[in-house]
C-alpha cells in the first residue's frame, strides 16, 4: 500500500488533464489522510477548468482578429506613467494562435514572483515582442501621454514579423498605420494585452531595481519610483536624480522656510502613509493650479484619486470634514481639472474620484477616517 506522501508525489507530478483519471485509483482509500489529499487535488484541478474558461475569454478579441485574417495580432501595454522617477516602458507582444499561458492577466493583479515566472515563459512562447523605453528627460521635454506614445510605437517598431493588428490597453495610438483597437481595462480582457503588461512590468521593475543600486536612498527596489512616503521624505531630504522627473517633482522640492513639522505637512504625511497601506500609489503632491490645491493625488487601478486632507487637534470646532465647503470643494475641482487636462488623463480612460481624508489628534492618540466619494467632478 503507498503511503499518502507518495501519494501525494505522484498526483503533484501527474499532467493536470490526467488527474482525474490519476485520483480514482484512490477513491476507495478510507484513510483520512488519502481523502483529505484527494480533496486538495480535486480543489486543484477545479481552479485549473476555471482558469481555462477565463483562457478561452480573454483570446475573444485575438479570436475577431484571426477570422478578419490578421493572423499577426500584437498586444501592446505599458507601465510607469505615474512615476516620479524612471521611464515609461510599453512592451508589445505577438502570441501564436491559440496560444493559452495559465496565469496571464492584469500584471497589478499578480504576485512580483508570478510576473517573473510568466515573464520567461511569454519570451519563450511569442513570436514576436518588443520593448520600448522612454527616458525622464523625454517625459518632461513632451509630457508623460506623448511619452507613452512614443514607448509604444518604439515597441511596435521592434516587432519582426511587424503586426497585422494591434490590441492596446485603452489607448489608440497615434500616428500608427496597422489597424488597431483600445479596449478599456485590455489587460485583463486579451491575452495578448496582459501577456504585454506582465513583460513591461517586469522590465521596468528590473530596471529601477538596477537605479537602486545606483542612487541608494531613495528605495526604487521597492517603490520603483512611485511617490511613497519615503520616496518623497528622500526628495526633500537629499535633492533629484539625474533619472527624477522634473515635471512631476515641482511641487515636492523643499523650498527656503519650507517645513513639515506644521500641522498641515504632518497631516499630510500620515494621511499619505495611510493611503499607501490602503493600495494607493502617490504620484503627486500639493498640487497647485487656477487658485486651487490639491493636498494628495493618488491612483488605485483605474482611477486617479484627488483628496484632500483636513487635519484638527480636537472637534471643538467641528469635525475635518466640515472643513471642506462648497467654496473649497470648487477650489478643488477646478485645480483638479487642471491637472486632468496637464496629463492628459481624459484621454487614457481613467475615472475620477474627490476622496477627503480626516487626521484628528485628541488627547495624545491621533485617529484617521477616509471618506470616498465625498463629492463630485459635476458639481
Amino acid at each position: 500500500m503507498q503511503s499518502i506522501n507518495e501519494i501525494k508525489e505522484i498526483l503533484s507530478h501527474c499532467p493536470m488533464d490526467a488527474l482525474p483519471a490519476q485520483m480514482q485509483e484512490w477513491e476507495g482509500d478510507s484513510r483520512k489522510g488519502v481523502q483529505n489529499v484527494l480533496t486538495s487535488f480535486r480543489k486543484k484541478y477545479e481552479r485549473h477548468l476555471q482558469e481555462l474558461a477565463r483562457l478561452e475569454e480573454i483570446l475573444t478579441y485575438e479570436r475577431g482578429c484571426w477570422a478578419a485574417g490578421y493572423a499577426l495580432v500584437a498586444g501592446i501595454d505599458e507601465v510607469g506613467r505615474g512615476p516620479l522617477a524612471g521611464p515609461v516602458v510599453a512592451a508589445a507582444v505577438i502570441l501564436p494562435q491559440e496560444c493559452k499561458i495559465e496565469g496571464v492577466n492584469d500584471s497589478k493583479r499578480l504576485s512580483a514572483k508570478k510576473r517573473e515566472e510568466l515573464y520567461d515563459v511569454i519570451l519563450e512562447k511569442a513570436v514576436a515582442y518588443g520593448i520600448g523605453i522612454v527616458s525622464n528627460e523625454r517625459i518632461d521635454e513632451i509630457n508623460i501621454l506623448q511619452a507613452t506614445y512614443e514607448a509604444m510605437r518604439e515597441a511596435l517598431s521592434q516587432l519582426s514579423p511587424h503586426a497585422e493588428y494591434i490590441l492596446a490597453d485603452a489607448v489608440t495610438i497615434p500616428r500608427i498605420s496597422t489597424p488597431q483597437r483600445g479596449i478599456i481595462k485590455g489587460d485583463a480582457k486579451s491575452m495578448s494585452i496582459g501577456a504585454a503588461s506582465i513583460v513591461a512590468k517586469v522590465y521596468r521593475d528590473r530596471l529601477m531595481e538596477s537605479y537602486d543600486a545606483a542612487y541608494p536612498g531613495y528605495g526604487f527596489a521597492a517603490n520603483k519610483g512611485y511617490g511613497s512616503a519615503e520616496h518623497i521624505a528622500a526628495i526633500q531630504r537629499l535633492g533629484l536624480t539625474p533619472i527624477h522627473r522634473r515635471s512631476f517633482v515641482k511641487n515636492l522640492r523643499p523650498q527656503e522656510g519650507d517645513t513639515t513639522t506644521d500641522k498641515g505637512g504632518r497631516g499630510e504625511t500620515l494621511a499619505a502613509k495611510q493611503m499607501e497601506k490602503m493600495g494607493y500609489q502617490i504620484p503627486e503632491r500639493n498640487f497647485n493650479a487656477l487658485r486651487g490645491e490639491i493636498d494628495i493625488i493618488a491612483k488605485k487601478e483605474n482611477t486617479i484619486v484627488f483628496t484632500e486632507v483636513k487635519y484638527r487637534k480636537n472637534e471643538t470646532m467641528g469635525t475635518p470634514a466640515e472643513a471642506v465647503d462648497s467654496r473649497k470643494q470648487q477650489n478643488i475641482i477646478r485645480a483638479a481639472k487642471a491637472y486632468i487636462a496637464q496629463e492628459c488623463l481624459m484621454e487614457m480612460g481613467y475615472d475620477f474620484r474627490f476622496d477627503v481624508a480626516e487626521v484628528l489628534t485628541s488627547e495624545e492618540k491621533t485617529y484617521f477616517r477616509y471618506t470616498e466619494d465625498a463629492f463630485r467632478l459635476s458639481e
